[in-house]
């Protein structure tokens, strides 16, 4: 067990005897039936090499390490498309309830009426608030979701015969995943361009549009931070042709409860639920990523669906068209419960505010930022925007990530950086609907004074952290996930 003191002194706090609990002696005799179960090659000579330390140095190792991590919980983390949004503690205590916490998957549907209530009815407000008729909870994150809309899609045009739609168009401003999800799913990915305004070219849609095209997968506010305005010309083209129309549900929290993507032409959406209705986000889950369809999809949705039959709510896995399971079980219901929460806790009304906010938020940043920065796109933007280091680079030599790097030395997570594509030295900054005037100022104050300081500084940035800068893409690619006893 590793304890960094420094980027260069590792001290190995495991020192053979030291213990901090005490496992009880096996019960079970050699000669019992159970031993029986494991063949005895398979069985261990000698206990596994676990680090020995005493309680009061693992305590401090864990708390250590916690302290060095940033958080929602500890500071502002502006990270665009992303959407670090506070979690309410209420809906915390709510989740983990023994009545909801305790649950086992495999329960009879009688013992489990109180959970299934609430998930149908989550089901009935996704599907309100998209504006389409039918819903899956199943997908275990936004990336699954997209997924799973993709093969919903792929089972629907085999159903008609039309298995020839094998190509899915998206946005040059489109985030990562759904040309990924496309190819999972077998389409063929088709890049459409965008305008100098940041939105969808009409004219290169057009061009690339025809009758094998299956799905056009948008994001609507895109990941400019701009609403596509010509929303429902694009779908009317879809749908002209016979396609199908995806909204990429990441950027919801911008337009709840003022546009619904049903009502401007999408056939199926996801949402990512720790992003739109505040789950816990980071650290690689958890997620949820339930899908919304139109209603001549949902035959093709994954089983089972919560349905109400009388007084009594089921699982219905009577869908021989469906696709399958996507996900163990039902889905992610601790973050489902808690998404629930939320909307119930804030009410339509509420919703509506929450995205009103954010967009007020973002606008009020966007204008205190562009003070110092390029902002390429100019006007209103909706929850989120993108400014730009190119100018920056090109006069003194400072990247994006030199002022990412500096952020951190002022108390703010960095926002995202290097994405979109379409703008050089991107710096994508989403403040969300939860922070304060003041919070927004402090963070333009360091942005605007980040901009003067000395380049060669910059380079070096962050100055107060123990970690400075790692090299990320070995971290990614060789990353050392287990404790190794020392050999010496």
């Amino acid at each position: 067990m590793n304890n960094t003191q420094s980027t260069e002194v590792i001290f190995e706090l495991s020192k053979s005897g030291r213990r901090c609990h005490k496992l009880p002696a096996c019960d079970v005799p050699a000669s019992h039936a159970l031993s029986a179960l494991i063949p005895q090659e398979h069985l261990a000579e000698k206990p596994p090499p676990l680090p020995e330390v005493g309680e009061i140095d693992l305590i401090r190792h864990y708390i250590n390490l916690s302290a060095r991590n940033m958080s929602i919980d500890t500071n502002f983390y502006p990270l665009g498309s992303c959407t670090m949004k506070y979690n309410p503690k209420r809906h915390e205590r709510l989740a983990a309830l023994p009545g909801f916490a305790s649950l086992h998957p495999l329960q009879d549907d009688d013992t489990t009426q109180g959970m299934l209530e609430i998930l149908f009815e989550m089901q009935q407000f996704l599907a309100e608030i998209s504006g389409l008729s039918a819903v899956s909870l199943q997908p275990a994150a936004g990336a699954q979701g997209e997924l799973t809309a993709l093969f919903v899609a792929a089972a629907y045009f085999r159903d008609k015969g039309q298995a020839h739609r094998r190509k899915v168009l998206v946005p040059d401003s489109a985030h990562g995943t759904n040309p990924a999800s496309a190819a999972l799913a077998g389409f063929n990915t088709v890049t459409v361009k965008s305008g100098k305004n940041g939105l969808v070219d009409i004219e290169d849609l057009k061009s690339k549009l025809g009758d094998d095209t299956g799905v056009f997968m948008i994001t609507n506010p895109n990941t400019l931070g701009l609403f596509e305005t010509q929303i429902k010309i694009i779908t009317d083209l879809l749908h002209s042709k016979g396609a199908l129309v995806y909204l990429d549900g990441a950027n919801m929290n911008a337009i709840l409860g003022i546009t619904r993507p049903g009502d401007f032409g999408a056939d199926m959406q996801h949402y990512n639920v720790h992003k739109t209705f505040t789950g816990p986000h980071g650290g690689g889950g958890p997620g949820s990523g339930p899908i919304a369809v139109r209603d001549f999809l949902a035959p093709y949705l994954p089983a089972p669906v919560v349905v109400k039959d009388g007084a009594r709510f089921k699982l219905n896995f009577d869908m021989p068209k469906s696709i399958g399971r996507v996900r163990s079980f039902f889905g992610n219901v601790g973050i489902l419960f808690r998404g629930y929460a939320y909307i119930r806790t804030l009410g339509p009304d509420g919703l509506r505010k929450v995205s009103e906010q954010a967009v007020l938020n973002a606008n009020y940043l966007r204008t205190r930022v562009s003070k110092g920065y390029e902002v390429p796109h100019t006007g209103p933007c909706m929850h989120e925007f993108v400014a730009s280091a190119h100018t920056l680079l090109h006069k003194r030599q400072i990247k994006a990530m030199d002022v990412c790097k500096r952020l951190l030395d002022y108390g703010f997570h960095a926002p995202t950086v290097y994405f979109p594509l379409v703008v050089k030295e991107a710096l994508m900054m989403e403040p969300t609907e939860t922070e304060s005037k003041e919070t927004l100022d402090a963070f333009a104050d360091a942005l605007l004074k980040i901009k003067d300081e000395d380049p060669e500084f910059l380079r070096n940035a962050p100055h107060t952290h123990i970690v400075s800068r790692p090299n990320e893409a070995k971290a990614a690619k060789e990353p050392i996930l287990r404790w190794t006893p020392n050999k010496q």
